[in-house]
């Protein structure tokens, strides 16, 4: 019997999930003003941060499942940021403060700044529609 290769891995979603972060903060920055692209985009950062945080649950319950306890506490530390982020994002969105969201921009920035984007991958339908699914959902806390 053969090895089962799992070729979408926890830690490859979590890179795709950073990526297109990375190249939505890139657009986002270029925008003059909230128009519905922008909360298109503005929501698919809440759906990928979301993401980021499941994937960091996943490996981290596969190293527990190994022992090895201080791995898992080290990688959750590192990632710790991203419940708040994501709910402070949703928080802006649902409330239409948009003048708070340069603020959150800036906070999750620094986070992505190892990214280094030579060309746009990620296409506009990946976040078109994003707006309207999140504000049809009731609102949901990422569990910390």
């Amino acid at each position: 019997m053969s090895r089962v290769i799992h070729v979408d891995s926890p830690g490859k979603r979590r890179n795709q999930s950073r990526r297109s972060i990375a190249e939505i903060l890139r657009l986002l920055g270029r925008k003059g003003q909230i128009d519905d692209e922008a909360r298109d985009m503005a929501a698919m950062l809440v759906y990928l941060l979301r993401d980021i945080k499941e994937t960091v649950d996943e490996s981290s319950s596969a190293w527990e499942k190994r022992g090895y306890w201080m791995k898992v506490e080290r990688f959750v530390r590192d990632w710790e940021w991203i419940p708040e982020l994501a709910d402070n994002i949703e928080d802006v969105i649902r409330h239409s403060a948009w003048d708070l969201l340069p603020e959150l921009l800036a906070d999750l920035s620094p986070h992505f700044d190892d990214i280094h984007i030579k060309t746009m991958t990620r296409k506009p339908s990946e976040w078109r529609g994003a707006y309207r699914k999140l504000m049809a959902e009731p609102p949901a806390t990422i569990t910390r």
